[in-house]
């Protein structure tokens, strides 16, 4: 077994290598990315460069029994692979998200449900436009070749070396600042999946000729508030933490006004679910639940800002 990841040393595809590793070997494992981090203390060979150089692509191994593709964010992302990788890939697995679905419906989405096709503001709009538009390339592109393909749409990704702006800025706020806010008129709902599980998800669709095809959601079963998430927060810290904790009421308004992070849905017209019932049944997934998930991320973090 020989893949390929392109991305794969920062969160979720770090986490990938190193189940993957621990799978199949690390010799078996071929990374591909910028390079920001080093990923060769688990035996695999990474190739340092942009994924967009066809010289780069084309140095690369003849044959891959599957390509996973972490940091695919624009249209031609993935023909730009297909294109230029030499001799046969296996399978091309493409990390997408389920913010790719359309807005509004009020539905819990299956993995049928209609994509968001309008143009929405900002990063995220550009973000969910690429992603929408690489879910059909990849239809196009592997099908014109026939090669079989798989896109797996994560939920919210946390879990340990999540430096983005998400569970983590929290965390540092309770272990430095010793204070959290409390929003008191947040009705957004929303989902997580704990990273491990995700990197699980891959190693259940490579090879997997049942999910040729496919797409599947990846979230747990819990559906999370603000304060559901904060009571599990600080549930998993330790007495003295809790106890000298300073909560700040705040509404979802003047958290903006203030920049003050609201990285999950505040708002219940953001409010946008999904289900997690095809990968369980498809793929006998096995969800973390978020108070076990939760505490592992904190745990360590707490090395992290705890010195």
């Amino acid at each position: 077994m020989n893949i390929l990841v392109i991305g794969g040393s920062y969160f979720y595809g770090r986490v990938f290598v190193m189940e993957a590793a621990r799978e199949y070997g690390g010799g078996h494992i071929t990374v591909l990315n910028r390079g920001t981090y080093s990923m060769q203390e688990f035996g695999v060979t990474q190739i340092t460069g942009d994924r967009h150089d066809p010289a780069l692509l084309a140095g690369c191994e003849a044959h891959y029994d599957a390509v996973v593709d972490f940091c695919a964010y624009e249209a031609g992302d993935v023909k730009c692979v297909l294109e230029n990788l030499p001799g046969q890939i296996g399978q091309y697995i493409l990390i997408s998200t389920v913010d790719v679905y359309e807005r509004g419906s009020g539905v819990v989405k299956a993995e049928d449900h209609a994509a968001e096709y309008r143009k929405l503001p900002g990063e995220a709009g550009l973000y969910i436009a690429g992603k929408v538009a690489l879910e059909k390339e990849i239809q196009d592109e592997c099908g014109g070749r026939k090669i079989p393909y798989t896109i797996l749409r994560p939920a919210i990704l946390y879990g340990p070396y999540n430096y983005a702006p998400r569970e983590s800025v929290f965390i540092q706020m309770m272990l430095v600042n010793h204070a959290l806010p409390d929003i008191v008129d947040a009705a957004g709902q929303f989902q997580f999946v704990y990273v491990k599980d995700a990197a699980q998800a891959v190693l259940r669709v490579i090879g997997n000729k049942k999910a040729y095809g496919q797409a599947y959601n990846l979230c747990q079963d819990e559906i999370m508030t603000y304060e559901s998430f904060f009571a599990a927060l600080k549930k998993v810290s330790e007495p003295e933490i809790r106890q000298n904790l300073q909560e700040i009421p705040i509404t979802v308004e003047r958290a903006v006004t203030e920049q003050v992070p609201l990285p999950f849905p505040a708002l219940a017209q953001e409010t946008e679910l999904c289900s997690n019932e095809k990968s369980k049944r498809e793929l006998g997934m096995v969800y973390t639940d978020f108070a076990e998930g939760i505490d592992r991320t904190y745990r360590a973090f707490r090395n992290v800002f705890i010195q």
